[in-house]
């Protein structure tokens, strides 16, 4: 008896400790204030950090005289996600994050059948065995047009490839060459958005450590990124001395700059490796199917990331951490001593500050070093950031620059977020007005500094008459927060919904054309007895505020209403209900 109670006891005040918690769980999470994370402390950690390299590399930078960023790469791996953060003097500059049963889309090769072709929109729609057709524009099924980025070097191409070139062949001709029922092979260059299916090309590159295979190009060429002359030659010079298959194509890419013969040759052999395996299950499947897919989120930093740039690398799952040794070792066994296993009991994202600067790049308001901030919105067609003064340190100041000073510290902050946060597509700022037109090229400079080192490709314009500055960023894939938020199930993303006076005059409405159409078909005598269920605050105004309109419609029309509500209808909705007949009433 005793135990029996004793039970019931703590089961009754388990279940009076959790009542307190009711409110606050049942209605909306409060936005959090966003607090600018003070990137002073987070350098002063990452200058510690950098203190305990080898001493070795300390000495081979005072010898530079290199005053480059100290930067990190963390690697936090869980059961549903992996995320990847590079940090450069502790301050969050890029992150990635991919999901377990997440498609790779970007980057995929497949082998398509041309489903439709669409001589409007100049494009195919390929069947490649997935849910959604892919989207094949006719440009894209050209052989690539001269890429300005690269510099020819050396020419490969084979007979046909000469062929075809000499026929010069044009998009009105895309209909005939490949008509409905046509096997293709192409790559996806931009995932699947909403309803759009994936973006795809014929023009297929396979990205290494140093080179890129263009299997279909015939050209051998390096990126004018590298600019330094003598490094270019001696490039062009290992370019011509590479043994490759008639009719492909590579590409030097910058992590190449400085690099031996010997890597170059070794990422050639892994790259016509790989390509042999896709040619072999091209020729092996007869239906539409994926041919290949990118490595995971840790393979492709590894491959993108793992520069003479990065100074640590700090993986906090132990089979990671293997995987990334086993494939440095292959590319470039130097960088091992840049691989450390976290084995702190905190997890690795907090140790380093991450989570909190991540917190950020989900809130709509970001703050700025000098008390000013930026506001971003994303919506279907185009995202907007507008910039603030707020309480800007130097508002209160006789300096005519504050305004500039508020822009160029928002210009920065953008490029960053829009990093982060991987936006894409039209980017409209609203920068805060300036009248000198010295200020407004000094904040579109400002941007144009900043996303030079991004790897998307971006075009900025200058500040408009309406102080209004335009830009594009290529999408590949969709932006984080379309990960992390869907549509609200209430409102269905609108974000706000129906007022209780415009339920009030609907309610109403609906009344009257109801209680009309009764008297028209049965006649004036009979009795009209109606039901209205509906919201508890849609009621409570119609009881309150509205109540005499109730009442003139019952005396006017000689009805008869009562009305009965529940919490559980949403507040956009209602039903009368004839209560003699049970039925609904339109």
């Amino acid at each position: 008896m005793n135990d029996e109670s004793t039970t019931q006891n703590t089961s009754n005040s388990e279940a009076n400790s959790d009542d307190q918690y009711t409110e606050e769980l049942t209605s909306a999470p409060k936005e959090k204030k966003t607090e600018r994370i003070d990137t002073r402390a987070l350098k002063d950690d990452a200058a510690k950090r950098e203190k305990t390299q080898p001493l070795i590399t300390r000495i081979v930078k005072a010898i530079k005289a290199e005053k480059k960023s100290y930067t990190e790469l963390i690697i936090n791996s869980e059961p549903l996600e992996k995320r990847v953060a590079l940090l450069q003097d502790g301050v969050l500059e890029k992150f990635e994050v991919e999901r377990t049963g997440e498609a790779r889309e970007v980057g995929a090769i497949f082998k398509g059948r041309i489903q439709n072709l669409e001589p409007g929109l100049k494009a195919a729609f390929v069947d490649i065995g997935e849910d959604k057709n892919a989207f094949l524009h006719y440009w894209d099924i050209l052989p690539a047009a001269k890429d300005n980025t690269i510099e020819i070097v050396r020419d490969n191409k084979s007979e046909k490839q000469r062929k075809r070139e000499a026929e010069k062949i044009t998009v009105k001709d895309i209909p005939k060459l490949y008509p409905i029922g046509s096997e293709i092979v192409l790559q996806i260059t931009k995932g699947q958005i909403g309803t759009k299916g994936p973006r795809t090309t014929t023009n297929i590159a396979l990205p290494g450590r140093f080179l890129v295979l263009m299997p279909y190009t015939g050209t051998l060429g390096i990126s004018r990124k590298i600019e330094d002359k003598k490094e270019r030659s001696r490039l062009k010079g290992i370019l011509r001395d590479l043994t490759l298959p008639e009719g492909m194509g590579i590409i030097v890419r910058t992590a190449g700059e400085g690099k031996k013969a010997r890597y170059f040759i070794r990422d050639l052999h892994i790259l016509l490796k790989r390509w042999e395996v896709i040619n072999q299950r091209m020729e092996a499947t007869k239906k539409p199917a994926c041919l290949y897919v990118e490595p995971d989120i840790v393979g492709r930093t590894v491959r993108d990331f793992l520069t003479e740039e990065i100074d640590r690398v700090m993986v906090d799952k132990k089979e990671d951490y293997d995987n990334i040794i086993e494939e440095v070792t292959k590319i470039s066994p130097r960088s091992k001593s840049k691989i450390h296993l976290f084995k702190d009991d905190i997890p690795v994202f907090e140790r380093f500050n991450i989570e909190r600067q991540i917190e950020q790049t989900y809130m709509r308001c970001v703050p700025l070093p000098g008390g000013g901030e930026i506001v971003i919105e994303e919506t279907e067609a185009l995202i907007s950031i507008d910039v603030n003064t707020g309480s800007h340190k130097n508002k209160n100041k006789d300096g005519k620059d504050f305004i500039l000073q508020v822009n160029l510290e928002a210009a920065t902050e953008i490029c960053r977020q829009v990093r982060l946060r991987n936006i894409g597509g039209l980017i409209i700022l609203d920068f805060i007005d300036m009248k000198a037109k010295k200020d407004r090229n000094a904040v579109l400079a400002r941007m144009r500094r900043e996303m030079a080192s991004d790897k998307a490709k971006n075009h900025i314009l200058p500040i408009s008459t309406l102080g209004i500055m335009q830009m594009t960023r290529q999408r590949h894939s969709e932006s984080h927060s379309s990960g992390i938020y869907t549509d609200c199930p209430y409102c269905h993303g609108r974000g706000s919904v129906k007022s209780s006076r415009t339920m009030s005059v609907e309610v109403q409405r609906r009344l009257i054309s109801v209680i009309r159409h009764i008297r028209a078909r049965d006649g004036h005598d009979k009795e009209v007895a109606l039901r209205v269920l509906l919201h508890p605050t849609n009621l409570e105004r119609l009881r309150q505020e509205d109540e005499d309109l109730l009442l003139e419609i019952e005396q006017s029309y000689g009805a008869r209403l009562s009305f009965r509500a529940d919490p559980i209808y949403h507040v956009e909705n209602f039903k009368i209900i004839d209560i003699e007949s049970g039925q609904e009433q339109r």
